[in-house]
């Protein structure tokens, strides 16, 4: 009996972003641009959570946390795509590929229950606030981000052993630019039906389920807001987590439609758009979406320069 755990392939390549070679050095501006604007701006944020003593507290203990993992989410990926831009062979090692999708699946999956927590922060702060120096202890701030941080490397080592121990035997072009589930389960050498439902139900569990926590505190949020009798308490209320909705809104949104559309309607060229949208649009927008619709975080980027 022949045994299945039978690698073959030994480096991947990446199809170009695009077809058309001649806008391939405009590609490569644009989101070295976007992708150093990425740094800066999750730096910014970094560094006057950390410095200032207006942003001591839990709501900006987890947007640092976020723009830290939003530095490592993009690294994972974009240096590598900006290096094949340039060079004529896209592509690679499997141990490599085995460790950017380890990576981006770790962060991803990190910031999934990561936004979940902050959401219940904001409900917490809204809902109960008489209660939230007390519940939102520093204690629970850790943990919540202990518990975010473990569950993605639980989840991402499970589903990066789950992939690359399948057969890979050829062909070994992948049709995207960085290793993914979907385009990787492709090129696998055996009937991936069974795979696929797993990766599925994993996606669920680990997307779908911050999401609905997430949904749960805004409706509850939505629901005190609206029992407030003057307008200017709601609009002040309101703006202290609509930062956060923002957030959620491009990460969820291009993130759900690549990993939970069905298959009849998967296309290799929009699920690299979709996949670039939230691997560099979400969180190049992040600092700029904390910085203009937040006073706090204006006044400390102030303070700072």
């Amino acid at each position: 009996m022949t045994s299945w755990n039978h690698t073959v392939v030994t480096y991947f390549e990446f199809l170009p972003f695009s077809s058309i070679p001649e806008i391939q050095g405009s590609l490569f501006c644009l989101v070295l641009l976007m992708y150093l604007s990425t740094l800066v701006g999750n730096i910014l944020i970094i560094m006057i959570t950390m410095t200032d003593a207006a942003l001591q507290s839990p709501m900006y203990f987890f947007l640092k946390n976020l723009s830290f993992l939003e530095i490592g989410y993009t690294t994972s990926t974009i240096p590598k795509m900006l290096v094949n831009f340039l060079t004529k062979r896209k592509g690679i090692s499997f141990l490599g590929c085995a460790t950017q999708m380890y990576a981006f699946s770790l962060l991803g999956i990190t910031e999934c229950c990561l936004l979940a927590a902050m959401a219940y922060d904001r409900y917490v702060a809204i809902c109960h606030p008489l209660r939230y120096t007390t519940v939102m202890s520093w204690n629970m701030c850790f943990l919540l981000s202990a518990i975010s941080w473990l569950t993605g490397v639980l989840v991402a080592l499970e589903q990066t052993t789950f992939i690359f121990t399948l057969p890979y035997c050829g062909p070994n072009r992948i049709n995207h630019f960085f290793c993914d589930l979907l385009p990787l389960l492709k090129l696998a050498c055996v009937d991936t039906y069974k795979n696929e439902i797993i990766t599925y139900i994993i996606a669920v569990l680990c997307v779908m389920v911050p999401f609905l926590l997430i949904v749960v505190s805004y409706v509850r949020i939505l629901h005190t807001i609206l029992k407030m009798p003057s307008a200017g308490g709601k609009r002040k209320t309101f703006s202290t987590c609509s930062s956060h909705l923002f957030v959620v809104t491009l990460f969820y949104g291009s993130g759900i439609v690549t990993y939970l559309r069905p298959k009849a309607f998967y296309s290799s060229s929009s699920n690299k758009l979709l996949s670039l949208s939230y691997t560099l649009m979400s969180p190049m927008m992040n600092p700029l979406i904390y910085s203009l619709r937040n006073k706090e975080v204006k006044q400390a980027l102030k303070r700072l320069i």
